[in-house]
């Protein structure tokens, strides 16, 4: 498969021809599904903690005599029933929300959400980008390219020109073809890889899937 390769300057200049191993894998939506689900709990953070009785301020003293008062008898105002005690089976910091999930079928994912893209045309490459940082200068290679909604721009290697360059566009997002993930492919509707990013990308993931 091949998609249309642009200059700086927002002209087509041929094509470049994408991996089968990456770019024409059968679509798998259970799989991505999966991972996307697992980048998700992986991300998330437990906050949310109440405290037990051995937790809570006070409450050595015994409420009220034992025997005589026509109420239960009570050992402790920390218990849960009472108001401003503990808190039973409440949600604690120490859970673990992280979801595992093997390699080989995180990559199958990842191929997958790509080739879907390719599929659709959804994905282009770039040459190269050079010159100053201008956010303004890059917006309107957006344009010339006629970019369609949000675009996920990927780069073989750090560069401070594109990742300035695109910091403020509110449509727009720069990763490095290490962190490529399925999240931000579910999330932008094109994709447009600096050309050097293509044979980066088979080195970083086909080896991968291969070990």
């Amino acid at each position: 498969m091949k998609v249309d390769l642009y200059t700086q300057t927002g002209e087509k200049n041929g094509k470049v021809e994408l991996n089968k191993a990456i770019f024409e894998v059968p679509y798998n939506e259970d799989l991505i599904h999966q991972a996307l689900l697992r980048q998700h709990a992986n991300k998330r953070v437990a906050v949310a903690h109440t405290k037990t009785r051995s937790e809570m301020r006070g409450g050595g003293r015994k409420p009220y005599r034992q025997k005589g008062t026509g109420s239960a008898r009570q050992g402790s105002r920390r218990n849960p029933h009472f108001r401003g005690g503990s808190v039973k089976f409440g949600p604690r910091n120490v859970r673990n929300y992280t979801v595992a999930m093997p390699k080989k079928q995180r990559r199958k994912a990842l191929f997958s959400a790509l080739s879907v893209k390719a599929k659709n045309g959804n994905i282009s490459a770039l040459e190269k980008y050079e010159g100053d940082i201008k956010t303004k200068k890059f917006a309107q290679l957006l344009d010339k390219i006629k970019i369609d909604r949000n675009v996920l721009i990927v780069i073989p290697e750090k560069n401070q020109v594109i990742q300035k360059s695109t910091a403020n566009l509110a449509h727009a997002k720069t990763v490095i073809v290490n962190y490529l993930n399925i999240a931000d492919l579910q999330k932008y509707k094109t994709i447009l890889f600096l050309k050097d990013s293509l044979p980066k990308m088979e080195e970083v993931f086909l080896s991968a899937s291969k070990a």
